[in-house]
């Protein structure tokens, strides 16, 4: 993310129309990677008893999470008061609330070229995705109203504090080790994908699983919902240029190189292991290469972006198989196998190939010392991810309770908890 610190006021500057306009589309399009994106990708995995579960959950943090964001999560991620470049304190973890309720913000306000308006929404559907994909990992056995309460506490001890650290700018305490993460490497997909591990862990296993048959219901929707993710996607990469200009052109290029590598990789990987190339595989494998090369698509170029996809690819199908089933734990939809471990594949290499002697574009000369530092960024993430989210989860399994009854498990959500039906035969 190249725009950082947001002032509190900006100058009275007019915004510059192109930039401007492209940053509009840039949000929609990262808006259309969970309303129906996401929602689709995870809806067609899951069984057609919970196909209205999984759509309702994705809507309803869209709605949460959003709102939340205008209340205090700008501020919380994006106010610098009291950050100082090299002074670790409380703001190094968590910015204040001197934005709450977007204080300050005028018509006129800019954040770089742009309207702060247009700014605040495109980090708000980034704020918004993030918890949802949280959703695959414990699809079809957690309640409803407990999900809710979760997804708040979360977004606001989780998501903000890790985005302050890394987006901050002078002060933040990964920023100021000098962590890249251009689009959300570590900020959305390590992210949610270590609370998706600790969520399914925390839940158990689904009722049956894995002896009893949990096949997709219909991988259509799950093609489509990929196919909107990959368009979508070049707006979570590109747009975080924040900018219409050459970094927004490459990182669109490197995005497309990267999920494409990462498709054939994971269904070669696949025809060699299985015999026969899914359509599941393949569209996993699209998602692999989209996750790993968003920390790195603002400084890798289409050759690194190619070595980054083929590795996520391969990598993700092994663990989303292989590790997976070794392991035992059910994680329904494998956020945790694509999107933890591909953000981890990602964010290390990054390191690699954001050096200009490797054809990126970044400042990286010691490469040695970039990927060390890349790997304490991962370190500190997945430990304060992991311990945050098991806290809240035993607090709401202590308080509220989280897990569906056997019986409403059987029945199928959409029934149980919302008294509807996806398919009315």
């Amino acid at each position: 993310m190249l725009v950082l610190p947001v002032p509190a006021l900006a100058a009275p500057v007019a915004a510059n129309p192109g930039d401007t306009a492209w940053m509009i589309v840039a949000t929609l399009l990262v808006l259309l990677m969970t309303l129906p994106g996401l929602a689709l990708f995870y809806a067609g995995m899951v069984r057609a008893k919970n196909v209205l579960s999984v759509l309702m959950q994705c809507f309803a943090i869209t709605a949460l999470v959003s709102v939340l964001w205008v209340a205090y999560g700008y501020s919380l991620v994006f106010d610098t008061t009291g950050m100082e470049a090299g002074v670790v304190n409380l703001h190094s973890f968590i910015g204040g609330l001197d934005r709450a309720f977007l204080a300050g913000l005028g018509v006129d306000s800019l954040v770089m070229t742009v309207p702060e308006s247009v700014f605040i929404t495109f980090q708000m559907t980034f704020a918004v995705i993030t918890p949802a994909l949280i959703v695959g990992a414990f699809a079809e056995r957690m309640r409803f109203g407990p999900m809710l309460v979760f997804m708040a506490a979360w977004f606001t001890l989780v998501y903000a504090p890790i985005a302050h650290m890394v987006w901050g700018g002078d002060g933040g305490l990964m920023w100021d080790w000098g962590v890249l993460d251009f689009a959300g490497g570590t900020v959305v997909h390590i992210n949610a994908g270590i609370a998706g591990l600790v969520a399914a862990l925390v839940l158990g296993k689904r009722r049956g699983y894995p002896t009893v048959p949990m096949a997709p219901h219909n991988l259509g929707y799950t093609v489509i919902g990929a196919s909107l993710l990959w368009v979508g996607w070049f707006g979570f990469n590109a747009g975080s240029a924040v900018a219409a200009n050459g970094t927004a052109g490459m990182a669109m290029l490197v995005t497309q190189v990267a999920s494409a590598a990462a498709a054939l990789a994971w269904m070669l990987a696949e025809w060699v292991v299985h015999r026969k190339p899914s359509v599941l595989g393949i569209v996993s494998g699209a998602v692999s290469g989209l996750v790993a090369i968003t920390p790195a698509s603002g400084t890798a170029g289409p050759m690194g972006a190619l070595a980054i996809g083929l590795a996520a690819g391969l990598v993700c199908f092994v663990s989303a198989t292989s590790i997976k089933r070794w392991l035992g734990y059910d994680d329904s939809l494998d956020v945790f196998g694509v999107h933890a471990v591909g953000g981890i594949v990602g964010a290390i290499l990054t390191g690699v190939f954001a050096a200009p002697a490797l054809g990126g574009f970044g400042t990286v000369t010691d490469i040695g010392a970039q990927v060390w530092i890349q790997a304490k960024g991962v370190g500190f993430t997945v430990i304060y991810t992991a311990v945050a989210t098991l806290v809240i989860l035993k607090a709401i399994e202590w308080t509220m309770g989280l897990r569906v009854t056997e019986e409403a498990e059987s029945e199928g959500l959409d029934i149980a908890l919302h008294n509807e039906r996806g398919y009315n035969l």
